[in-house]
């Protein structure tokens, strides 16, 4: 084994705090679940941490550039890995055994940086102890680990605020018995224009106490789901002033027993696998305000070359003159996106909001039974 670095380690009496989701389960549950339950994948007793799609090729490519064991220990629920990332910095909560790191480090390149945060030690040793097999499959280094809780980022010191250029995540803020501090922590830590980037689960209606205190189901990544307006309602008290749903999918849970056990409290709370990205810009507006402005995509985006996807409203084509709200254009104009765009119009004149711009429940998966991520060609909103 590789020798740690002791400096990647909070100390032990940070390590041993215990917060509670207020029904009963903690930290050391998660933990627990993670570190000792679950020795691969093929534990999990449900679907809710895993996805059915497959990578692109250039992840395909990617994956087959990490150590075996940190992909054995992989638990996420979606793929979040936005474009442009060369030369950032990236840090990615609830690394687990680094498998997005190894990721996102191929990705930023050897002038950019990824950092992994992890509360379970099992998980993050594994990580650590991969580094050097990383590095030199790689041909640099460019990766560290700190073992932490992820709503308390301010007790690691190497974690600066207005440093970190993305945030990703991947099915890890649900398990947390304080998303709130996770939230605030990520705008703190961001860079003005910067964004956090993640899949998480999410349920059509608040998840009773009776399921929250079911310990197997919040391990799961099910119980401990957010309802998704007050994700929304959070995310907006937090600073993200206009979240973006990116994609998502319907979770089945595969699992008659647990199915059975939801069921019994209502067969109408479903559950979701989402993709959002939340970008720090501080004079965003409460909703899709018409300027009369467009944008025209340069197509010069790697892997992006017919059309780019900011999100599940907005794939916008190469060359196409394509009609944005105000909040659109500042996440092209006034982040890394920037150069990759033509911009037409200003805030000078106002025509009022865009149609559709409401609050229905966001998942096209709820609407049709599949995955979506809404109307993908049709600008704002």
């Amino acid at each position: 084994l590789l020798t740690l670095n002791r400096k990647h380690l909070i100390s032990p009496s940070v390590l041993k705090m215990t917060l509670s989701n207020g029904n009963g389960v903690t930290h050391e549950d998660v933990s627990e679940y993670y570190g000792k339950t679950l020795g691969a994948t093929e534990d999990l007793k449900t679907n809710a941490c895993l996805t059915d799609g497959a990578p692109p090729a250039f992840i395909r490519d990617c994956l087959r550039n990490i150590h075996p064991e940190v992909i054995a220990k992989y638990y996420g629920c979606g793929l979040c890995i936005p474009d442009v990332l060369e030369g950032l910095t990236v840090l990615d909560l609830g690394c687990g055994s680094g498998r997005d790191v190894y990721l996102a480090a191929q990705l930023v390149g050897p002038k950019g940086k990824v950092i992994g945060v992890d509360m379970t030690t099992e998980q993050i040793n594994v990580a650590k102890e991969t580094q050097e097999w990383h590095a030199t499959k790689f041909g640099y280094s460019n990766t560290e680990f700190h073992q932490g809780f992820i709503e308390k980022l301010e007790d690691i010191t190497e974690l600066i605020p207005n440093s970190v250029d993305v945030i990703i995540s991947n099915c890890v803020i649900n398990l947390s018995p304080d998303k709130e501090s996770v939230i605030r922590n990520c705008y703190r830590l961001l860079k003005p224009g910067g964004e956090v980037y993640f899949s998480d689960v999410y349920s059509s209606s608040r998840v009773p106490k009776s399921l929250a205190e079911d310990k197997v189901l919040w391990g799961e990544c099910i119980s401990g789901a957010l309802y998704w307006n007050d994700f929304h309602n959070l995310a907006k008290d937090c600073g993200f002033l206009d979240p973006r749903l990116v994609k998502d999918s319907p979770i089945t849970v595969s699992n008659p027993k647990i199915e059975e056990t939801i069921h019994a409290y209502s067969p109408n709370l479903k559950f979701y696998s989402a993709t959002y990205r939340l970008w720090k810009l501080d004079d965003l507006e409460s909703h899709c305000e018409d300027y009369g402005q467009a944008v025209i995509y340069k197509g010069t985006i790697p892997r992006c070359g017919g059309a780019f996807t900011l999100d599940g409203h907005h794939v916008i084509e190469t060359g196409k003159v394509f009609p944005v709200c105000g909040n659109t254009w500042k996440m092209i104009k006034d982040t890394r996106l920037e150069p990759h765009f033509q911009f037409i119009g200003n805030f000078d004149r106002h025509y009022g909001i865009y149609a559709d711009c409401g609050t229905l429940i966001p998942f096209e998966s709820a609407k049709s039974g599949a995955g979506g991520g809404g109307d993908a060609a049709a600008g704002c909103c």
